[in-house]
């Protein structure tokens, strides 16, 4: 991981597809694009590949899940269920839309706790949305009951799973809709760009329309399509689909090298009793974009990290527990409702009301744990000396607490 690390003359060649035509805009120029069409072409290829019925592409991963959010019909006096641990783009999302994140425990999986989404529902409660962190899946089976048991939709955040699969299924296929990112530092790479997938016709023809403002795309042009509802300008360009196009043609090759690294260097990081790693619900379905493992105790942890970085040798390493881009502890913004544009002083509080509760079987968890990103580009020698290092700041650290006890 990721995409970009592997970009070369693939991703050249359908860049200058589109130069050549000087059409960069995703819809109309019809006759100029001389039958130029990288976002449709995507969009096509993404769904025959995961096997869903449609595939929209839209700017970001961040624009997917409004957009999608949006289609659903979900909005003011909802409730969202969300993870503590995520990127910031969930809870922003849910925001946007005017419903309110509900923000509830992850467990070992690093994803969704089933239980404690069941004791979150309430009247309101709308969606469940689980995020895959991390490449790997949440228990689809357990939150498609709960959904099915109380009417819910189970909207996936798969922005950092793209390729995962769960007994079979990709990612983002399962539920009523789901959502990709392919910013710089994903699976695949357009640059800047995300994607909507479902099977249901009418979340399709919502988030094709809401991401253009609200053009229907009916018309014999797209200056006579009509706006049977407000909307916003999501669109992803010619230039950033045609990058996507060149990277996801070889997603099974990224995802063939990043399970070999992170088999690897889980068999090295196993030699230590003290080591354990996370629950991952179906390995031969995880993406593999990290491997991500834990120590027994908050002060071990905190100090093999502190010893890495001594040692520089903690890049590619994260420690999300103190990441105030993934995880609750660190979002102060959330937590005092710090936003630009004024809210409604019973909204913000609710906001902050959710963002501020005792989340601690989250911190039992993330406080204990280490993600440790497989390069697309690192050699065996160089996991081998990694995975050495890891070992060894353990191995120090352990000893050290010895000697002081």
């Amino acid at each position: 991981m990721p995409g970009f690390e592997l970009f070369g003359a693939d991703e050249r060649k359908q860049v200058n597809d589109v130069l050549e035509t000087g059409i960069l805009m995703r819809f109309g120029f019809d006759g100029a694009r001389k039958g130029i069409w990288k976002a449709k072409e995507l969009e096509a290829t993404i769904s025959k590949k995961f096997g869903c019925r449609y595939t929209h592409l839209v700017s970001s991963g961040t624009t997917a899940l409004s957009t999608v959010l949006g289609a659903l019909g979900i909005g003011y006096g909802d409730e969202v269920i969300m993870p503590t641990f995520t990127f910031v783009a969930s809870f922003e999302s849910i925001i946007s839309v005017g419903a309110l994140p509900v923000l509830v425990d992850v467990d070992d999986t690093l994803t969704l706790n089933p239980d404690a989404v069941r004791k979150a529902i309430t009247p309101k409660t709308k969606c469940v949305m689980p995020v895959h962190m991390c490449g790997a899946q949440a228990d689809m089976d357990s939150l498609q009951q709960i959904c099915k048991e109380h009417n819910l939709i189970l909207l996936e955040d798969a922005c950092q799973s793209t390729g995962a699969t769960y007994k079979g299924k990709y990612l983002g296929t399962i539920g009523d809709a789901g959502c990709y990112s392919f910013d710089f530092v994903k699976i695949v790479t357009c640059g800047e760009g995300g994607a909507i997938v479902t099977n249901r016709e009418d979340v399709y023809l919502k988030s094709d329309g809401f991401s253009d403002h609200g053009h229907d795309h009916i018309g014999v042009d797209r200056g006579a399509d009509l706006h049977p509802y407000l909307g916003y300008n999501y669109r992803i360009s010619e230039l950033h689909a045609a990058v996507g196009l060149a990277q996801f043609s070889r997603i099974d090759e990224f995802l063939a090298k990043q399970r070999a690294g992170h088999s690897q260097l889980k068999a090295i990081l196993a030699q230590l009793p003290e080591i354990s790693f996370r629950r991952v619900l179906d390995e031969a379905g995880d993406s593999c974009t990290f491997l991500s493992w834990f120590l027994p105790t908050t002060e071990l942890t905190q100090a093999v990290v502190a010893e890495l970085k001594a040692q520089n040798a903690w890049g590619g390493n994260f420690y999300w527990f103190d990441h105030n881009w993934h995880y609750i502890r660190k979002w102060e913004h959330l937590k005092q409702g710090v936003t630009l544009n004024a809210l409604h002083p019973e909204y913000k509080a609710a906001i902050m009301q959710q963002a501020n509760k005792d989340f601690g079987p989250s911190d039992a968890v993330m406080s204990r744990g280490v993600s440790t990103q497989i390069s697309l580009l690192i050699s065996e020698q160089q996991i081998k000396e990694k995975g050495e290092k890891i070992v060894a700041a353990v191995k120090k650290v352990l000893a050290a607490q010895k000697i002081s006890a």
